[in-house]
């Protein structure tokens, strides 16, 4: 079998009510990780490096806290889609980071931003809605306990 054979295999043991391997929510999950988180950080990072000179240090740590998420979740994207055994507790380690990181660069003046006044409230509502969703996702689904 060769490694992308073995990548999309699904047990065949597993009837449809059971559904196991990287498949549906769990694969678009894994393209999050893998695709959208880099490029989100990609977009935003480009755009606030212009603000270092003027917001010095605590900008910087912001981007670094970023970008240390950001390779947690890409090492869990990978973990996930390689079935390893530990990709579930590093997925949710990641999706705990990235929110946190998101909650303070959302509710700090340490990055820059363009939302309007009392904007931030519907963006960090936003951004833990979409964290706890996917959590709650690997908590609970009968895909993700299948397949490891």
């Amino acid at each position: 079998m060769t490694r992308l054979a073995v990548f999309w295999h699904v047990r065949t043991n597993a009837s449809p009510q059971t559904p196991a391997g990287v498949g549906g929510w769990l694969l678009v999950l894994c393209g999050m990780l893998l695709v959208w988180q880099p490029v989100s950080l990609a977009i935003v990072a480009s755009g606030a490096l212009e603000a270092v000179p003027i917001r010095g240090v605590p900008l910087v740590l912001v981007l670094v806290a970023r970008l240390l998420a950001t390779s947690g979740g890409i090492a869990a994207g990978l973990a996930l889609a390689g079935r390893r055994s530990h990709a579930v507790a590093l997925a949710k380690t990641s999706l705990i980071a990235s929110a946190a990181t998101d909650l303070f660069t959302y509710t700090t003046p340490s990055f820059p931003n363009n939302r309007p006044p009392g904007g931030s409230a519907v963006v960090v509502a936003t951004s833990m809605i979409y964290y706890a969703s996917w959590l709650a996702y690997l908590f609970l689904s009968r895909r993700v306990k299948n397949t490891y």
